[in-house]
């Protein structure tokens, strides 16, 4: 895999950061303790975070399963997190030997550990980008040496646009990716909510405000990303209810999923 000529990277280790609370709540060790600080903080309010986490990472294997055996086999995955078991290349290579992968994240520590596990992969690769900056993403080199944006290609977000304020325009940013695709590519989508308990949704993000800005919204905020996108059955929904044949728990979710296929124009 190439890599750029880099300075040496600050990790900035004190300062939490929205990949390392999602490992501590996965049960990673690559986390530090302003991470953990914030992650027990958010667990005071809603213990049951680290069994949505974990619904997310089964919600992407199916997801992804879905699009490489639609015949997709490129997958661009922005705000990727750090390696864990099962992750986008390997479910997607299992379905479609050959599909090309990179992955996208603004924390220097998922690069660092992309790198290595990947340093023997011509097909897969990991850049550290920005959702807020799109545009540095889709003409980064190590992107388009691996992603054909003439052809139909997976979107993963999950988890990442919650974290991007109303005042940053998210929804201008899902455009401006959605403009890079051709019909035919699929959007794989996360966003946490609070809309089965809004009290506790409120304090949920109070708590994770003291360290990073985070915007939880409702379903009919999250349906808005998929404009431009035929949503896939069964719809807009937590994720053990997203082709899942395992049992569900409507009662108490804090992430809203799905699946969307840009159609022609």
């Amino acid at each position: 895999m190439a890599t750029d000529e880099v300075p040496p990277i600050d990790l900035k280790t004190d300062i939490a950061h929205p990949a390392r609370v999602y490992d501590y709540w996965l049960g990673g060790k690559d986390n530090f303790a302003a991470d953990r600080e914030v992650a027990e903080r958010a667990l005071a309010v809603a213990p049951e975070l680290p069994r949505s986490a974990r619904s997310n990472r089964r919600f992407l294997k199916r997801a992804v399963e879905l699009a490489a055996g639609e015949g997709v086999r490129q997958f661009l995955d922005i705000g990727s997190g750090l390696p864990t078991a099962e992750n986008t290349h390997q479910i997607a290579q299992r379905t479609s030997p050959g599909a090309r992968v990179v992955y996208v994240d603004n924390d220097p520590i998922v690069r660092v550990h992309g790198e290595a596990l990947l340093a023997s992969d011509a097909t897969t690769t990991v850049v550290q980008g920005d959702v807020r900056r799109p545009e540095e993403i889709l003409s980064h080199p190590q992107v388009t040496a691996l992603i054909d944006f003439t052809q139909p290609l997976a979107l993963l977000l999950l988890g990442v646009l919650h974290f991007v304020p109303d005042d940053e325009d998210p929804y201008g940013l899902m455009a401006r990716l959605r403009d890079a695709m051709v019909p035919g590519s699929y959007l794989i989508f996360s966003h946490i909510t609070g809309d089965a308990d809004p009290d506790k949704g409120r304090e949920l993000q109070e708590a994770i405000n003291r360290e990073a800005r985070a915007t939880i919204r409702t379903r009919e905020e999250v349906a808005r990303f998929f404009d431009g996108f035929e949503i896939v059955e069964p719809g807009i929904v937590p994720p053990d209810q997203w082709r899942s044949e395992g049992p569900s728990d409507p009662d108490r979710f804090w992430l809203w999923t799905g699946v969307g296929i840009k159609r022609p124009a």
